[in-house]
Parts: structure tokens; C-alpha cells; sequence
């Protein structure tokens, strides 16, 4: 391995190269993930171009040494950590935004472009792009686990807005998988293939996305509820009526403890009960409309308060306290304990009895557990806080976690909404997909990836 990282060092010059302690931690380690290794990459390389992650791609190929492509470093189920150790690729230096096509509402960006910020250099063409997930992620991370977010509910998932990648693949070879216009009858949907392969089939290094129109008018109301089976039932009904909501998310009765306790959100402090979030996007009058529909719903469900925010402010505080409630539960963590986050997702109409089951079976651990999610979609995220150093509470946790996943394949559910399989998840998934299923995608692994170099150990073993 350090005979490629002498030859990367040549190729992309000393700068680019790290062998530094702390960065070889933070780059194979993580707080927030359900699953690490003691193992870390041998060197983090920070590629300027797709010519450069090209040549590093030849040389690790060409000397059997792993690949794991890195972005920001947000995912939840060990997508980037090293079990083989290798040569961590990280890609946040490849930021820019190459180009911008208002009259075609797209744009072509690098992998790092983070994309909060392409949404405040687009904001003035009446552009974004829809996706809202971790505030910190970056576009070709968001593209390799086709993440989510909470406007899924109408916007869709990142897959939806892919219209071409650029695309390294293991032995260093460049691939682009069509060209621009929106729609194509052309060949493989190989934007399919790549999107959610979570770096193991290919290392992206260009995308081309489409992007929506700004909305006219957004507005945001809440709804308390007595129980959260209340609250996710009143979620499904909602979508079951055809209520038009840009975004449908719940917290429960702890993660509005904690949105208290850290000052609450919109200048006041909020009732500490099951929270529905709704987003509303529209002309004035149809949001109007839809408030008042959803109002009737909620109280359909024995909804204990309704309210809609006054001003932009308000709105964009309560949805920063909803987008952050990951960080403020890691913020109030006790030393030496670590947050098991992991997410499911069922058809709609089981949603609501799978969380009440989840968080009545979380509850009998006596640990700090709490149940947030895209309720819109039937995904929701259970976090449960632990300490890894008593091993029989460990055992108890991913005991739980194991029931939530096999309660929702009895429903016909995933065993992932969003946060991919990883390594934390691959025994799952082999649950989830017949063998058949499974042999498949390792055939396309092996095509595209003989040795098995890029990002080995994730999704599933060889």
C-alpha cells in the first residue's frame, strides 16, 4: 500500500496527500454511525480533477490496494469507513460549480459542491434543487446513497433529479452515462445503476442535475398529538387524501424536549408532544386551502394543537430545528455514549403501528431512544443512546433495532428508507433480497469491479 501512496504523492503532489493521525481518524471513524472498524486507511488523497482520480484509480487497481470514496462524511451505516484500510478518496476538493443552464434549469457541479451552497448561487434564477438532507452533505455523496431528505414527500429522491454522471470506474477508466437533455430512451439507465451503489461500483466526479422552480409562496404548520400512533396515522391519512404537503416530517415527544432545551426554535419554546412538521408550497389561496384540510385530518386524529408559522423567520427556525435534531441529540450526549441511528421504511398504511411497536419496544431498555422521520414517505429513523463499553447494553440495542427490521420485511418494508446499507446493514439486506437478487448485483460488482477495490465491505460481502 505505501508504494501507492508514493506513486499517488507524485501524481497529485504532497499537498494532496495525508498520513496525518487525527485526518486518518476522522476519515475512518464516525460518532453518528451505527457501525465502525478498528481499521483505517493508510492515506487520504484529496483529487483535484477526474483525471486525477482516474491515475489513482490505476494505480490502486494495478497494485490491488482498496478505494473508499469520501464526501462530507455524514452517513450513518459505516458507508465510508475502511475494513480493508486502503487509500481513503476524498473528494470535497473538487467543489466547483462548472456550470449553470437557466434556460434548461440545470446545473453541471463537482462531487464537493455542498448543497446548501448551490442553492444560495442558484437562488436568484428562481432555481434549487430540491434534495434537504444533512446540512453538511455534499452533491456526489447525496448522488452515491441516493439520499432523501424532507421535501421527498414531493420533490422525490436524488435519483429523480440525475441527468448524467461522470463516472471512474475501478480500473480507471472514464464513463459518462448519457447526455443532457431530460429525458432519454437510450441504452442502460446506468444513472440508475450508480445512484445508491454507495461507491462500490464507480467513483463520481461530475453530475449534471436538473432543478425545480422556486416555490411562490411556502408556509409551515404543526400539529401536537397525544401519541405519536396518533401522529403517524394522521401522517398517512394526509397523503392518502391527496393533500398536495411539500414536506411531511414527525419528531416525537423527546426530540421536542430537545428542541426545548436548546432554546426552543422560532423565538418560544414548543409543546413536548408527538410533532407532525408540514410544508406547504403553492399560490397563497391553494396553501390556504391545504392548511385547512390538513387541519381537519389532524383533528380527525385527536389533534391537541394546530398552528401555522407567521413569518419567514419562524418557518425557517422551526425547519432548522427539525434538519438539525441528529446534531442536537449528539449534543447532549454523555461522554463516552454513542447514538444508534438507524431508519426503515413500510408501506403506508403499516407506517403508523411499526413505530408504535418500535417505541414501546425502545422504551423497555430504560435508555434515551427517540423517533423522528420523512412520515410522507413510510421512512422513519430511530435513535437510541448507549454505551458501547457495557456490553450487555450494546446486546439489548441491536437487539432492538434487529426487531424493527425484521417487523417491517413482515410488513413488506425495506430495511433502508435512506441511509443505505453500508457495512451495518449488509446482513439485513441479504434478508430483504432473495439470493437471486443478491447474485445479480454482485454479477454487476464484478464487471465493473473484479477485484473488488472499490469501497469493499459495503452493501455486501464477495
Amino acid at each position: 500500500m505505501l508504494e501507492a501512496v508514493d506513486q499517488i504523492r507524485d501524481l497529485v503532489g504532497d499537498e494532496a496527500v495525508s498520513v496525518d493521525a487525527s485526518d486518518l481518524e476522522e476519515h475512518g471513524y464516525s460518532d453518528w454511525s451505527t457501525s465502525n472498524t478498528d481499521v483505517r486507511p493508510v492515506a487520504i488523497v484529496r483529487p483535484a480533477s477526474t483525471e486525477h482520480v482516474s491515475a489513482i484509480a490505476a494505480i490502486c487497481t494495478r497494485l490491488k490496494v482498496p478505494m473508499v470514496p469520501y464526501g462530507a462524511g455524514s452517513s450513518v451505516e459505516g458507508n465510508f469507513s475502511s475494513p480493508f484500510s486502503g487509500i481513503c478518496i476524498d473528494l470535497s476538493a473538487m467543489d466547483k460549480i462548472i456550470a449553470i443552464h437557466p434556460e434548461d434549469m440545470d446545473v453541471v457541479v463537482q462531487p464537493g459542491v455542498n448543497w446548501i451552497r448551490l442553492n444560495d448561487d442558484i437562488k436568484d434564477l428562481g432555481l434549487f434543487l430540491p434534495l434537504d438532507p444533512s446540512p453538511t452533505a455534499l452533491i456526489g455523496g447525496m448522488v452515491a446513497t441516493n439520499c432523501s431528505g424532507t421535501n421527498a414527500t414531493r420533490y422525490g429522491t436524488m435519483k429523480d433529479y440525475v441527468v448524467n454522471l461522470t463516472v471512474v470506474l475501478a480500473d480507471g477508466s472514464v464513463i459518462k452515462t448519457r447526455n443532457r437533455p431530460r429525458k432519454t430512451s437510450a441504452g442502460y439507465n446506468l444513472n440508475g445503476l450508480f445512484a445508491g451503489s454507495e461507491g462500490t461500483l464507480g467513483i463520481i466526479t461530475e453530475i449534471t442535475l436538473k432543478l425545480a422552480t422556486v416555490p411562490t409562496n411556502v408556509s409551515v404548520a404543526t400539529a401536537t398529538f397525544p401519541t405519536i400512533r396518533e401522529a403517524a396515522d394522521a401522517a398517512s391519512a394526509l397523503i392518502r387524501k391527496g393533500v398536495p404537503v411539500a414536506a411531511l416530517e414527525l419528531m416525537d415527544h423527546v426530540q421536542m424536549k430537545i428542541v426545548n432545551r436548546n432554546g426552543g426554535a422560532g423565538g418560544r419554546t414548543w409543546q413536548e408532544l408527538p410533532t407532525l412538521f408540514i410544508k406547504f408550497a403553492g399560490t397563497k389561496n391553494a396553501i390556504a386551502d391545504n392548511i385547512l384540510s390538513t387541519r381537519q385530518v389532524a383533528e380527525a386524529y385527536h389533534c391537541a394543537s394546530f398552528e401555522s408559522a407567521d413569518t419567514t423567520e419562524q418557518m425557517d427556525a422551526l425547519w432548522s430545528a427539525r434538519k438539525q435534531a441528529l446534531w442536537a441529540s449528539l449534543a447532549i450526549r454523555p461522554e463516552g455514549t454513542r447514538i444508534w441511528s438507524t431508519d426503515v421504511a413500510v408501506p403506508l398504511s403499516r407506517m403508523g403501528e411499526l413505530i408504535e411497536i418500535s417505541q414501546q419496544r425502545a422504551a423497555r431498555l430504560g435508555l434515551f431512544t427517540s423517533i423522528l422521520g420523512h412520515v410522507g414517505d413510510g421512512n422513519f429513523h430511530q435513535m437510541i443512546m448507549y454505551d458501547p463499553r457495557v456490553a450487555e447494553e450494546q446486546r439489548r440495542v441491536e437487539d432492538c433495532v434487529a426487531a424493527m427490521v425484521e417487523r417491517a420485511l413482515e410488513m413488506e418494508g425495506t430495511v433502508s428508507g435512506e441511509h443505505g446499507i453500508g457495512m451495518g446493514k449488509k446482513h439485513c439486506l441479504a434478508k430483504e433480497l432473495d439470493p437471486s437478487t443478491l447474485g445479480t448485483m454482485k454479477a454487476l460488482k464484478s464487471a465493473l469491479d473484479p477485484y473488488w477495490l472499490l469501497n469493499p465491505g459495503k452493501v455486501f460481502d464477495e
